[in-house]
């Protein structure tokens, strides 16, 4: 039999591949930790400890590998809808408006005042759902179920609303170029969504009780995942995670769209860094966030379409935008979610970039953070972090 010998680049790539996954010493092991739903999500993370605690982290996403991006430079423009809301399960409005808001541009719509109404307030009876699915995560991360299980109740009245708005209850398909896909039922639907506010409103003081000022709550919580100020905007941090570190940014203020510039709100900020300030930052928007939906109801939904009136429009689906590149970016509770479009004047965006913020927050520094952490400081880490898997696979 010959004798093969291997090559020089493949054995030094082997090296590296084996010291990448596997001890180099007698005293340190591997850990596995995930992919498994809802504790990592389909995501998991490569852990070398040393005894219980963490010498390196190794994130290890790609168990969905979907490929959005490219997938949309093969589809019709409207046709992305139902693909792109994908990258954010539970908050999927926000990709349908941050690609809907770059075509808008690139066309130079003036979308109607009553669709703008409407996508303010999809955008936050979205983010108190995704807040209510935060809290079942993370409540039931540090054994605090029964909060996990109220919110999941609490987030089922919004999942109500959003069917009867747009027929789906988790993918809405709703937000599309040019407004949205259909009008508000009517009077009762605005009614239900206000006694939803008023039920949250006063819900959110037995959260208080039993998991934001529980002791349970800052004892795994308080001096654990800490980043400055620095750090943060060093790695790009937006959002809650952000603000946490005492940064006062917020789309919706320092870049308003749609209906933000006409509400008045408050921005939380702590500089602590650490997953306590995270988790408080959190629980204080959901106040904001009712007061936001509040103001939007007693203004009520302007007179006027939900659509343009544009004849280019009834050539769907090859709908042809003219030449021109546009990038719009919201508020979502994960942090600054934007989206890059260029059309080259075909049916088919030329190019469709999303810049989520998980890519930041779930990669490099979620690695940061857990170095030198405990085994048990892991999930509480993930979880104030509040990543979107398919957003780092997109």
């Amino acid at each position: 039999m010959a004798n093969l010998e291997v090559p020089k680049e493949l054995k030094t790539e082997a090296k590296a591949h084996d010291m990448y996954l596997h001890p180099i010493d007698k005293d340190t092991y591997e850990l596995f930790f995930g992919p498994q739903h809802m504790a990592t999500e389909n995501f998991s993370i490569i852990l070398k400890m040393d005894g219980n605690r963490i010498e390196r982290a190794i994130v290890n996403p790609g168990f969905l590998h979907r490929g959005f991006e490219k997938l949309a430079e093969q589809r019709p423009y409207f046709t992305n809808i139902a693909l792109l809301l994908r990258i954010c399960v539970p908050e999927s409005d926000v990709p349908e408006n941050i690609y809907s808001m770059a075509v808008d541009e690139i066309v130079g719509w003036e979308v109607p005042e009553r669709a703008q109404w409407i996508r303010t307030v999809v955008l936050e009876m979205a983010r108190m759902s995704a807040w209510m699915f935060w809290i079942m995560g993370f409540g039931n991360e540090i054994g605090l179920y029964t909060a996990g299980q109220w919110a999941a109740a609490y987030r089922e009245r919004f999942m109500r609303l959003f069917e009867e708005l747009t027929g789906g209850r988790v993918y809405h398909i709703y937000t599309v170029p040019g407004g949205v896909r259909r009008d508000i039922p009517g009077d009762k639907w605005l009614r239900q969504l206000r006694d939803t506010v008023e039920y949250l409103k006063g819900k959110m003081k037995d959260f208080d009780e039993i998991l934001f000022d529980n002791y349970i709550t800052f004892e795994r919580t308080e001096g654990v995942g800490v980043m400055d100020k620095r750090f943060a905007l060093k790695h790009a941090v937006t959002g809650p995670n952000l603000r946490a570190t005492g940064v006062p940014y917020d789309v919706r203020k320092d870049d308003p769209y749609l209906f933000y510039p006409e509400l008045e709100f408050e921005v939380p900020v702590l500089k602590e860094g650490d997953s306590l300030a995270r988790v408080l930052v959190r629980r204080y928007e959901m106040e904001q966030d009712l007061y936001i939906l509040e103001q939007l109801l007693d203004m009520g939904p302007p007179s006027g379409p939900y659509m343009v009136k544009d004849a280019r429009l009834k050539a769907l689906p090859r709908f042809k935008p003219p030449k021109g590149d546009a990038y719009a970016h919201v508020e979502s509770t994960k942090g600054d979610f934007g989206a890059y479009v260029v059309s080259d004047g075909t049916h088919k965006p030329y190019r469709v970039h999303v810049r989520g913020p998980s890519q930041s927050h779930g990669v490099t520094v979620l690695e940061e953070l857990l170095k030198g952490a405990r085994l048990a400081d892991v999930p509480v880490i993930l979880k104030t972090l509040d990543n979107c898997p398919p957003d780092i696979d997109r």
